[in-house]
């Protein structure tokens, strides 16, 4: 067969076959995963005993029903109210705390509280490499399946760092994020770090009215700034130091770690400190530890609001994170957070509200309302990027920046509220159903309008998203009734934070955007290299024609070239 022939031969092959490939092959069948071989998680914490939601009083203390289906330990509340000293140790048992976590004593102005508040925390290490097993210990899902490492501070406790012996299961008061301080204008408070940790830290009080030492306390110049490099040196493992200020400004304000700032602070070493207006008889909840609901309120607040939240935002680099799941050496952690791990480079991966993601933001961080009332809303946000919250079915107002009052007249009500690093705002929402403040009752989110906000890893729905949620759209478990067969349970999976479960594969009866199965006959990768072995044998027997007749081409180039002379040349005489 002359070459052309076979070449001719060649060519139409590598045509037809790919074609022959693509008519064999049938799409493939669609693969439901079962819901029923999920690892399913209890959509509330079963561990939280439903009557902890009920209105109650403990060691005198009125603490309010909460509607959601994993609120805080009213004994706690009673505790952050009292004092873990002015407490019956049946009421101290039931808390973890250690007897002198919260110290209340002295009525200095004689108007019916107490106003020399100690308060006692310790920074612990959540989800870290442990020289004993595979894994992390102890342990904190921020998601289902999500175990970021992380640093916090949080009460001294009494007891173990897990729930008992046989978990490694954080226990309740070791968590994400560091607690929210509450003391009142006036208080002489004392903070006292007892530095638990491997690693040197410090307390900065941003934007609490304290002294630069504590020289003006008639206790030395012992720095009381939090930062190394001008105030005090750094709180090395198993110091203590005391943090003293007697604050003259209400706000809602900021405290964090000020060693290697850039690392400690995104590890979650930050918290919420308010300081409340003074008023008589004014027990506050020195602790609300998780955030969210305050259940025992200040008397400020209840002159002008019905219920109180606090929203404390935070997102964390998995890059970062990860360090302390790959060392427990704090040499090896030091070199790769504070000489390796380049902050300019890093991208945030984990968004939480009150430290945890959705959907577990709904156990905990719903705002929960009724028509025609008023709510207040204390937000930070510690991240490292801008976020912008946007409320759905409802404007609220601008009260406070950064713990200042805004008067009245330029107060601001909008849906999407900006908050940059570090800054704190109040906001007042209204259920009132004017078509303005509120377009009625629902189950509305409330999220950050960075779309990666609402992802966990990349993964959405997830992030920092919770609701805004009328009691008339929850459930008898304070869980948001569902609408359309939507299930909120498939967020309450593993599978679903692991990419393995088909979002939506229950959207139609037949699946149409469910898993592809296997599909028959050829596969495309098959295919694709089938169609590049003709394709380069192709190429290949071109050059090896081309270099085997190599004296016949420039034959025949040397004819073309002189014909084409010729040609020339006779147009010239002409």
């Amino acid at each position: 067969m002359p070459i052309r022939n076979l070449m001719a031969v060649l060519a139409a092959c590598c045509i037809v076959l790919p074609m022959n490939v693509l008519a064999s092959l049938k799409l493939p069948e669609t693969i439901k995963v079962n819901p029923a071989a999920l690892n399913a998680e209890p959509m509330c914490d079963p561990k939280i005993s439903p009557s902890w939601r009920k209105a109650q009083v403990i060691e005198g203390v009125k603490i309010e029903a909460s509607e959601i289906c994993s609120p805080d330990n009213p004994h706690l509340i009673a505790a952050a109210v009292k004092g873990t000293n002015n407490i019956s140790m049946a009421t101290l048992m039931e808390t973890g705390l250690s007897p002198d976590t919260i110290i209340k004593t002295d009525d200095i102005d004689g108007d019916g509280d107490p106003d020399r508040i100690i308060i006692k925390l310790e920074v612990i290490e959540l989800n870290g490499r442990t020289p004993d097993f595979e894994g992390v210990i102890p342990t904190f899902d921020i998601a289902p399946g999500i175990q970021p490492g992380a640093w916090v501070f949080a009460p001294k406790t009494s007891g173990m760092s897990t729930e008992n012996f046989e978990s490694i299961r954080a226990n309740s008061l070791l968590r994400l994020p560091s607690p929210v301080i509450r003391v009142e204008v006036g208080d002489i408070v004392q903070i006292v770090l007892e530095n638990t940790h491997y690693f040197p830290h410090t307390i900065h009080l941003h934007g609490v009215d304290h002294p630069f030492s504590h020289h003006e306390y008639g206790s030395g110049k012992q720095g009381n700034d939090g930062v190394t490099q001008t105030s005090e040196i750094n709180l090395m493992p198993g110091e203590r130091r005391v943090y003293e200020f007697q604050p003259r400004q209400a706000g809602t304000m900021f405290y964090h770690c000020h060693v290697q700032t850039h690392t400690h602070l995104a590890m979650g070493l930050a918290g919420m400190i308010i300081v409340e207006e003074n008023r008589p008889n004014n027990w506050l909840q020195t602790l609300n530890v998780g955030g969210g609901h305050v259940r025992h309120p200040s008397v400020a607040v209840k002159e002008q609001y019905d219920i109180e939240y606090d929203l404390h935002y935070h997102a964390m680099d998995k890059e970062l994170t990860s360090i302390i799941q790959k060392y427990n050496d704090p040499r090896l952690i030091a070199r790769e957070m504070n000489r390796r791990y380049d902050l300019t480079d890093s991208s945030e991966d984990y968004y939480t509200l009150n430290g945890l993601s959705f959907p577990y933001t709904l156990r905990e961080s719903m705002i929960v309302v009724e028509p025609d009332q008023k709510i207040k809303l204390r937000m930070l946000n510690s991240g490292g990027e801008f976020m912008a919250v946007h409320t759905h079915g409802h404007k609220a107002t601008i009260t406070h920046y950064d713990g200042i009052e805004q008067n009245p007249a330029a107060r601001i009500t909008r849906d999407v509220f900006d908050m940059a690093p570090a800054q704190r705002l109040d906001l007042l929402l209204n259920t009132t159903n004017d078509g303005l403040h509120s377009y009625g009752a629902g189950a509305w989110l409330f999220h950050d309008h960075r779309e990666k906000g609402i992802t966990t890893d990349g993964m959405s729905e997830g992030g920092s998203m919770s609701m805004i949620a009328y009691k008339s759209y929850l459930d008898d478990t304070g869980l948001p009734k569902v609408a359309h067969g939507i299930d909120l349970s498939v967020f309450f999976t593993k599978e679903y934070y692991e990419r393995r479960l088909p979002i939506w594969q229950d959207l139609d009866e037949a699946g149409s955007l469910g898993a592809p199965g296997v599909r028959s006959g050829i596969d495309a990768d098959t295919q694709e290299t089938v169609t590049n072995l003709i394709i380069g044998f192709i190429i290949g027997l071109l050059i090896y024609t081309a270099l085997a007749r190599k004296q016949h081409i420039k034959g025949a180039a040397a004819a073309i070239v002189s014909k084409l002379k010729g040609s020339k040349g006779s147009k010239t005489n002409e």
